[in-house]
């Protein structure tokens, strides 16, 4: 049964964003293809150096600094590759993710939605997205994982989100690329879809939303 159909009869209010792999494109790859010049050096390193698990301590609070100290000591011979982390960070944000932004815009354009967003990020680093990409200014109010010292999937961070911003979860729809945090979402009582950009994934939320993407 489609989202739609269970969610018809609800009046949503208030569309919750994720960032990374929604709005904004953010990849290792971006940074680490010019340090190796080898594809298949460089895709060891990211899946078993510094892994999505390695990056969510610092989605969590942590800091770079002590996050690539502790990493360059477990693994010495690539001391000098995670040393440039931190530094390369800009350059792994590559943009924004077009079919993302077009969802943004039909919701804000509506005039019907208060628009949120909720993402694992570090603290350190989302001053600088927030700073270059502007549309992140008109959000009512973002809750940022490196701030809350806790990441999604974890149950807390949506709480945070409702009770921060006085959210009722069945007047929420939240969309993620990550299944995992679209499930907890769910849990809490939220509307949510996973997000794949494919042209049948916007037309359902356009038809959620009952808007025009």
């Amino acid at each position: 049964m489609s989202l739609y159909w269970r969610i018809k009869v609800t009046t949503i209010k208030n569309v919750v964003f994720d960032f990374g792999g929604v709005l904004l494109d953010w990849n290792p790859r971006y940074f680490y293809s010019s340090i190796f010049n080898d594809d298949e050096k460089m895709e060891y390193f990211i899946q078993n150096i510094v892994t999505s698990t390695w990056n969510s301590q610092m989605d969590r609070g942590r800091t770079f600094e002590e996050c690539m100290k502790e990493l360059s000591e477990e693994h010495p011979e690539y001391k000098d590759q995670i040393n440039l982390y931190r530094k390369g960070w800009e350059t792994m944000l590559k943009g924004e993710i077009e079919s993302g932004i077009n969802v943004l815009k039909a919701v804000q354009a509506s005039g019907k939605f208060k628009v949120y967003g909720l993402t694992n990020w570090s603290a350190e680093t989302f001053p600088y997205a927030f700073n270059t990409y502007k549309f992140l200014q008109s959000f009512e109010g973002i809750v940022v994982s490196g701030e809350e010292k806790m990441v999604k999937p974890e149950k807390g961070i949506y709480l945070t989100l409702l009770e921060r911003y006085n959210l009722k979860p069945e007047e929420t729809f939240f969309m993620d690329d990550n299944i995992k945090n679209v499930e907890v979402a769910k849990s809490r009582g939220i509307h949510a879809i996973q997000f794949t950009g494919a042209d049948e994934n916007l037309a359902e939320i356009g038809k959620i939303l009952k808007i025009k993407i």
